[in-house]
Parts: C-alpha cells; sequence; structure tokens
C-alpha cells in the first residue's frame, strides 16, 4: 500500500512544500534582523532576491533539515509548530556551512546560479555565513523553551563537529593513506551530524523521551551518511541540470569522496591506476577526470557506494521503527528518507 495512502500521510512533495512554508516567514524573520551589510548577501543566497536587492524566485533549498525536525516533532506525537526554533536554527547552520563550503571548495555555482562569493566576494561570504552561525544559536536559544539550554549544547557539539569533519575533508585532498573507516568517519561530523542534530533537536523541542530522542537522532545519522554516498555519486557522475554544478566537479576538486576512498583501498589494477592519478598534488585528476571517474567504477567505488546507501537506509528505518511513531509521521519519514537515497546518479 502506497504510504501516502497511509493515515492520510502525505507526498514528498508536498511535505517538502509545507515545511518550507512553516519555517520560511520565521527565518525571514530571523534574517530581517542581521545588519543590513550581510542581510544583502544571505538574502541573495536563500535566493529570496538578486543581487540587486530585487525580489526573484530563485532556488533556496529543499529545506530537507528543517522538515526533518518538524517531522521528528510528530514522530513523538507533538506538533511541527513546537520545533520551530529548531528548524530555522538548523536551516541557518546548513546555511553557514554551504557559504563558507563553496569559498573552501571554490565553487563558483550554487544552486544554478553564482555562488555568493562569486558575486560579493570573499569576504562578505565569509562574515556572512558567521553571521548565520551565530543567529541560529540565538533563535534557538529565545522563546524561553524548556529545551533550548540543551539544544544549545546539542547544536553546539553538532557545529564543532562540523567543522572538524570539513578540516579532515580538506586534509585528504594531501594524503593518499586514507582508509575508509577515516572517511565515513568524517561524513558522520560533517554531512550526517547536522541530519542527526535536526532530529534530535526537533523530538527534544517537542517533549520526547531519551530514548525517542536518541532513536531519532540515530535515524538522522545513519541518513545522513547514506545521503553523503549519494552525494558523493552525483558529484562525479551527476547531471549538471540536476545538480547545478560541473559533471565531474568533485574529481577536478582533486576530492577523495567516499567512493574514492573505496576505490583507492580495493586493492586492484584499478585502484593503483587511480592512487597514481592523485600522486602529488592530484594536478592528473583534476585534468583527466573523466579517465579517474572510470578508475573508481572499475575499482568498485561507485558500487559500494550505491550499495552502502542502501544499507544505511535500511538502518536509518530500522531507528526509526524503534521509537514506535504514529503511521502518518511514520510514512512521511520513511518516504522522505527513501527519496533523498533514490536521488538519479
Amino acid at each position: 500500500m502506497p504510504n501516502e495512502a497511509i493515515a492520510g500521510a502525505r507526498k514528498v512533495s508536498e511535505v517538502l512544500s509545507w515545511g518550507l512554508g512553516q519555517v520560511q516567514p520565521a527565518l525571514r524573520a530571523a534574517v530581517d534582523g542581521l545588519p543590513a551589510s550581510v542581510r544583502r548577501v544571505a538574502g541573495y543566497h536563500l535566493g529570496w532576491w538578486d543581487e540587486h536587492g530585487e525580489p526573484t524566485d530563485a532556488a533556496g533549498g529543499k529545506a530537507i533539515r528543517p522538515v526533518l525536525a518538524q517531522l521528528a516533532a510528530e514522530a513523538v506525537g507533538g506538533s511541527a509548530t513546537s520545533a520551530l526554533p529548531a528548524a530555522v536554527a538548523v536551516e541557518l547552520v546548513h546555511n553557514f556551512t554551504l557559504l563558507h563550503d563553496d569559498v573552501l571548495d571554490g565553487d563558483e555555482i550554487r544552486r544554478h546560479r553564482p555562488a555568493a562569493w562569486h558575486v560579493f566576494g570573499v569576504r562578505d561570504a565569509i562574515l556572512t555565513g558567521d553571521a548565520l552561525l551565530a543567529l541560529a544559536f540565538d533563535v534557538l536559544a529565545t522563546g524561553g523553551h524548556p529545551a533550548a539550554s540543551d539544544g544549545v549544547r546539542t547544536l553546539n557539539a553538532t557545529v564543532l563537529g562540523l567543522v572538524d569533519g570539513e578540516q579532515a575533508d580538506l586534509a585528504f585532498e594531501d594524503r593518499h593513506d586514507i582508509g575508509v573507516a577515516e572517511c565515513v568517519a568524517m561524513v558522520e561530523r560533517k554531512t550526517a551530524g547536522l541530519l542527526a542534530c535536526a532530529c534530535a533537536l526537533g523530538a527534544s523541542f517537542a517533549g520526547a523521551k531519551p530514548a525517542e530522542v536518541a532513536g531519532l537522532r540515530d535515524f538522522g545519522l545513519h541518513l545522513g551518511v547514506a545521503f553523503q554516498h549519494v552525494d558523493d555519486l552525483l558529484g562525479i557522475w551527476g547531471d549538471p541540470a540536476v545538480t547545478g554544478k560541473p559533471v565531474h566537479g568533485d574529481l577536478r576538486a582533486r576530492k577523495k569522496s567516499l567512493p574514492v576512498v573505496a576505490a583507492l583501498n580495493s586493492d586492484t589494477a584499478a585502484a593503483r591506476e587511480l592512487a597514481a592519478l592523485y600522486q602529488g598534488d592530484g594536478h592528473r585528476v583534476a585534468t583527466e577526470p573523466a579517465h579517474a571517474a572510470n578508475l573508481i567504477e572499475a575499482a568498485g567505488g561507485r558500487a559500494w557506494s550505491e550499495q552502502q546507501a542502501g544499507l544505511l537506509l535500511t538502518r536509518a528505518l530500522h531507528a526509526l521503527d524503534s521509537i514506535n511513531p504514529p503511521p502518518r509521521a511514520a510514512a512521511e519519514l520513511t518516504d522522505l528518507a527513501t527519496s533523498l537515497i533514490h536521488r538519479d546518479h
């Protein structure tokens, strides 16, 4: 039976539209309180206006993390509204990371248009990211919610993990001895941590029991690693029309992503040839990305990431089942998680 037929469960597109509709007014209100110098860059990055401040309908992201926070609240019998501070806070942190990541990686395109740093300059993009991070903690801490204090500590630990994971990811570019487990641990901090945090905060703000918070945190963590596997696959083989980034973009940037690291550790002829491309400064990978992509596939990296994404999705759904959520919330979280992993790649 289709999940949308279960207890009035909505389709994924409807859930995302609903979640974005819930969080956008609060997000705009928060950003409106920023100094004008960074508010202009933030609004551009979020897709609200162009570089001149004129309203636009540019894409501003799907609000996956806020939606997870809101659905997590419903999964423990609470209301999505109770999780709104958590939803806004995780979306602000997410956009802080995107602004900084684009600078660190030199990515010129974000959401199918020029990245903020490419339009406004590196300094303005970095400072705007800093402002969004500060704003996230302010949103979470104010309002007098009983879960706010613990929530701030949870978010702070998550941000520290994000920074540590980003540092490790960048350091991987200059290393040739990265193990698969080390790469997965980096992803758990950098990507999966914020999804886990979104779920945990949403549950906490809805008054969840500790076991429910832990179950939803595990759901988000497994989903986050699976999500990164798919992102890494798209970063190599994705369609630019879908991803908004150039084909083979991660290879041109010499990223040692999950499928790359798995391929390099496969002890195959293709792995050894791939390792030779990555030797030194990795210049050959950047200039021969199509050849590198073929080697990664031949060494099993692509198949491994696809398999891992499926296994991790199963673990995420088992964690969700462990808290015995209401049928509608369970169906909507299941469908959302499945859609995030079964993207075209």
